[in-house]
């Protein structure tokens, strides 16, 4: 795989997952959405067709690591670090792509969740408040479409969440979803690896809401920060160094127990 391969086949795979995936979670949450609250069992299944969706389409291309943390997996696997630039850059940029075209699909479910003052209350009423305060635990009422955020705030248990789940991902994939040449996800693997993030999502999702993804959170974050929808509170960037850090660690956790026991 040439360079190029690797960048356009992690934008348009990681642009397709963020769709499906942050797709769900609007058709899930926003008001005028056909699938309003669906459930959970609706996510975790919406993104589980998602990773299949992004890894069939790409995987002939880049791979379809998709994931920074799977690639760093497979780099600590193969003591292989040359490529790795080339495929967080395009996840990164196709997570972002991804997530502005989620709000274009939306566009009039976002616009009709934040005016309903049932969502975001009474303009006189935030007047009196004030502003929340960045880092003060008050999400934004649509940042969950876009990136993760934890249901009780506790750093070391947060990150804990998202190490686990990380670590059994990146040890699925590693043992079971790699493709004949051992450098990217295979057709039966993408299968399997699309099973496992629907098993973490059900059995390790509902603490953090599993990233398990850097990507997947810091891209659609940052969107967030910058898309033009009212009422949309704070991206919460204090907690955004979690889901970027915890499935790092989480990815060496993985490929380091890969190598000591199956390599």
């Amino acid at each position: 795989m040439s360079n190029s391969d690797i960048f356009i086949g992690e934008i348009i795979g990681t642009a397709v997952l963020i769709l499906l995936g942050g797709g769900v979670v609007a058709a899930v949450v926003l008001k005028r959405s056909k699938a309003q609250n669906a459930g959970w069992l609706a996510i975790t299944f919406g993104w589980g067709f998602a990773v299949l969706t992004a890894v069939y389409m790409t995987g002939a291309l880049s791979g379809a690591h998709l994931n920074p943390a799977v690639t760093v997996g497979i780099a600590i696997k193969d003591n292989d670090w040359g490529t790795v630039p080339v495929y967080l850059a395009g996840q990164l940029l196709g997570a972002m792509i991804g997530a502005a075209l989620v709000w274009i699909a939306y566009y009039g479910q976002f616009h009709a969740h934040l005016t309903d003052p049932e969502i975001v209350g009474d303009p006189a009423d935030k007047a009196i408040e004030g502003p929340h305060e960045e880092g003060s635990g008050k999400a934004g009422p649509v940042l969950g479409v876009f990136s993760t955020g934890p249901e009780i705030r506790n750093v070391w248990q947060n990150l804990a969440t998202e190490i686990i789940g990380t670590a059994v991902l990146v040890l699925a994939v590693l043992t079971q979803g790699l493709n004949d040449s051992g450098k990217g996800l295979g057709p039966l693997g993408g299968l399997m690896v699309a099973l496992v993030v629907v098993g973490i999502g059900l059995s390790l999702g509902g603490p953090t809401g599993y990233a398990i993804n850097p990507a997947r959170d810091l891209g659609p974050r940052i969107v967030h920060a910058l898309l033009p929808l009212p009422n949309k509170g704070g991206s919460d960037w204090s907690y955004a160094w979690i889901p970027v850090v915890g499935p790092l660690i989480g990815a060496a956790v993985g490929a380091g127990i890969y190598n000591i026991a199956f390599a």
